[in-house]
């Protein structure tokens, strides 16, 4: 191998270079290495470092002791007695409940105060007050609908007359022998004898036997009579719905080819207290004439003029009107079934 030669040279060593970098640079390196070591420690709140190294804390001016009470009382207060309800509460946790309430109480007494709205029980009071209060004003008017009901059943009862009449009709013979009893004349009167309709009929046969002496029809009278079928439809118009009176009405409404509901039907030929006042036999028929004289001291059907439809219905609602109320009373325990 061949000989291993160092090139060692141990003259003086090259010169520093020179700080490379702008201006700016260089002095910013110059402070560097001129600035002072710092404290292990950190800088306390309001020290402001020196240029030997050192840290300079700020003077404050000695605060008086009277300065710590904020009380008029005089009584010392911390720093977190001003907002007293802000306290955290205390770490025991045998005094956590207390302190919450506490904190609590404060809480709420910091608030403002507002109007809190009726429990369910004070609602309850406040009815029961107004009631009693109300309770004389509540009478009135009970005492009104008491009176308005009494006026009603008064103006029921007045308008039950208004739906009450009296009807009698004159029939003429037709058929063989003229021994069909046709309808000629019909006259119905209200409940205080106002003649309500009267006319006379032309029956739809051949009139054989105009039955003057009783039924008061002649030849004359049929020449501008009302033709049956539309004096039957004015009849029934009249009569619908109403309580109907009359003597022996079955012979009546036989002739109108009619059925009237017998709980509105009153016949006077079957009326017993009728009967007994005239000292008659209850179950006995008695005639309208003979009634009429017994009872009302009156005649009718008298003279050979023959009968006058309307006097007669006026008679019979005049004998039922004397017994009216005590036969309502016995129709509305024992009503008559259709």
């Amino acid at each position: 191998m061949s000989t291993l030669l160092l090139n060692l040279d141990f003259g003086e060593p090259p010169p520093k270079k020179a700080l490379e970098g702008n201006a700016k640079h260089r002095n910013f390196v110059k402070k560097r290495s001129k600035a002072p070591k710092l404290h292990s420690e950190p800088p306390k709140k309001g020290e402001t470092p020196m240029v030997d190294g050192t840290w300079k804390t700020p003077s404050f001016p000695k605060k008086k002791k009277t300065a710590a009470c904020s009380n008029e009382s005089g009584q010392p207060l911390d720093k977190k007695a001003a907002v007293s309800w802000l306290t955290p509460a205390p770490s025991k946790k045998a005094d956590s409940v207390a302190a919450k309430v506490d904190l609590l109480g404060e809480f709420q007494s910091a608030l403002p105060k507002i109007n809190s709205h009726p429990t369910r029980s004070q609602k309850k009071g406040f009815q029961k007050k107004s009631s009693k209060k109300n309770h004389p004003q509540k009478n009135a008017p009970q005492k009104s609908t008491q009176a308005h009901s009494e006026n009603k059943c008064s103006g029921i009862s007045q308008k039950l007359p208004q739906k009450m009449v009296a009807i009698d009709c004159e029939m003429v013979g037709t058929g063989p022998k003229g021994h069909v009893s046709s309808l000629a004349r019909c006259s119905i009167v209200n409940y205080n004898g106002d003649v309500l309709y009267d006319e006379y009929v032309l029956p739809p046969c051949h009139i054989v036997d105009y039955r003057t002496r009783w039924s008061g029809i002649r030849k004359q009278h049929m020449v501008n009579a009302t033709p049956f079928k539309i004096a039957r439809g004015q009849i029934l118009k009249i009569l619908t719905g109403k309580i109907v009176v009359g003597h022996a009405i079955h012979n009546d409404f036989k002739a109108l080819q009619y059925f009237h509901p017998k709980s509105l039907t009153r016949d006077t030929s079957h009326i017993p207290p009728l009967n007994r006042k005239a000292d008659c036999p209850e179950n006995a028929t008695m005639s309208l004439k003979h009634l009429t004289k017994k009872l009302l001291n009156r005649d009718i059907q008298v003279g050979k003029s023959g009968h006058s439809s309307v006097e007669d219905a006026q008679a019979t609602m005049e004998l039922y009107k004397l017994v009216e109320v005590e036969w309502e009373e016995h129709l509305a325990q024992n009503p008559p079934k259709d």
